[in-house]
């Protein structure tokens, strides 16, 4: 006797995506630093085979928030020690220090979303190159 159940049909590839998709959810791997680096992983790892424009801008953008999470940790463990040892006093700087990388990357995030949108690459002048 056969098995008379139909076989799942193999999965499909997800279609290239259009110049205007490419180039809006590049722009939105940049724009989504303004709150860290999940929207960027998350972009770049959906559609990193769906478009080029797309798998460059997010791994850059990535690469970007991956850099100022580790300067935001790097500064909390070293401004913890510093005001133990300075009985409180480095918190302030601590405190200044970490909204300047908050500023720096919202900043960046703004210029590099406005850059992608208009189709041109955009390259943050420091960043870790972790993801290749």
């Amino acid at each position: 006797m056969t098995d008379a159940t139909p076989q799942p049909a193999a999965p499909q590839p997800a279609a290239p995506l259009t110049e205007a998709e490419d180039k809006q959810w590049a722009s939105f791997a940049h724009l989504g630093g303004i709150i860290s680096f999940p929207p960027a992983l998350i972009i770049w790892l959906v559609f990193k085979a769906r478009g080029a424009f797309t798998n460059t801008e997010a791994k850059e953008a990535l690469n970007f928030q991956i850099t100022l999470a580790i300067a935001q940790v790097a500064l909390f463990i070293i401004g913890s020690i510093l005001t133990v040892v300075t009985l409180g006093l480095f918190a302030i700087v601590q405190t200044l220090l970490s909204f300047a990388i908050w500023a720096v990357g919202l900043i960046f995030s703004i210029i590099g979303f406005t850059k992608a949108k208009d189709g041109e690459h955009y390259r943050y002048p420091f960043a870790l190159r972790l993801i290749k």
